[in-house]
């Protein structure tokens, strides 16, 4: 993330996902099938400057937003923004 890229917005949605049977139960949605967890960051002027997908539909929105974070390569806030 370059510096001028300031994070505008952070959202998370469910998106449909194919996985093993073994591991379906965590990634149940709540209505039909199978889904993940995608957490996304804009800029203000709407351009995509991160996206993490890959948890399941369980798992807290804070957990996502948490392992965003401490990725080495993850999502950077500047300190005071």
């Amino acid at each position: 993330m370059f510096i001028q890229d300031y994070v505008g917005a952070i959202d998370g949605t469910h998106v449909p996902a194919n996985v093993p049977v073994e591991i379906q139960e965590k990634f149940r949605g709540r209505k039909e099938g199978t889904t993940q967890n995608v957490l996304a960051a804009i800029t203000f002027d709407l351009k995509f400057i991160y996206v993490l997908a890959g948890w399941e539909e369980s798992a807290h929105y804070s957990q996502v937003l948490g392992d965003a974070l401490s990725r080495t390569s993850g999502l950077k806030i500047l300190e005071g923004i």
